[in-house]
């Protein structure tokens, strides 16, 4: 579970924590990843996407202990939280932090991943977001954007993928979801993906009677279907 921010700061009260709740409410072991943002004078602004690939081979590594399969082991972004699941899940066959024990020996490959109101890419005209400004500095070269936008990382062993996002994203363009939409399907790897009328961006689980509310529920059949909820 990752919330976003902007890689500025992390939204937990807003995106992961009532979505973890909601989780464990339904009988869903869920974790929150509270990670290192780019702009806290690390050596490297790839610290998110050390910690989020570390921490999924620390849950895989812990499964027996939580009664959970090792082979059911999702990850769910919000807005950057939503590119930091997505780059990591790219990035999973490649080494993005120096090991440290025999835990780094598992996959970080999750099995499932859902992208809510997501930040993909860092190339024209989406090169606007905090997200892109905290990672890359504000100030790239096309190489770097393109490094750094999921859609060009995509790859045919990415697993089964979740959208959602509001038409009238402000902060998030909508063609996000439609760029990590495309360049799944261009690979083959199943996604699905629901695009509400109205929403905005920053709803976490939705206002209650709000169109973007039902997400959840629209989550919860994908997740059944694909085998990865009871």
């Amino acid at each position: 579970m990752i919330s976003g921010g902007g890689y500025a700061h992390i939204e937990l009260g807003k995106e992961s924590t009532p979505a973890a709740n909601w989780l464990k409410s339904e009988g869903i072991t869920a974790f929150e990843l509270v990670y290192r943002l780019p702009q806290e004078n690390w050596k490297s602004t790839n610290v998110p996407f050390e910690d989020a690939q570390r921490a999924i081979r620390i849950i895989r590594s812990l499964a027996k202990n939580y009664g959970i399969d090792p082979n059911k082991i999702g990850i769910l972004g919000f807005s950057a939280g939503g590119h930091l699941a997505g780059f990591t899940t790219s990035k999973s066959d490649e080494k993005l932090y120096t090991s440290i024990d025999q835990t780094d020996t598992l996959s970080a490959r999750p099995d499932f991943v859902g992208l809510i109101y997501p930040v993909i890419s860092m190339l024209p005209p989406h090169n606007k977001t905090h997200s892109y400004k905290s990672i890359l500095g504000g100030s790239s070269s096309t190489e770097q954007e393109i490094a750094y936008s999921v859609e060009k990382q995509v790859n045919e062993s990415m697993p089964v993928t979740f959208i959602t996002q509001a038409a009238d994203d402000p902060i998030s363009p909508v063609d996000n979801s439609f760029l990590i939409y495309s360049a799944l399907s261009n690979v083959h790897v199943p996604a699905e993906m629901h695009i509400f009328q109205t929403g905005g961006h920053g709803w976490g689980l939705g206002r209650k009677g709000s169109p973007v509310s039902s997400w959840p529920g629209l989550f919860k059949n994908w997740a059944q279907h694909n085998g990865f909820w009871k």
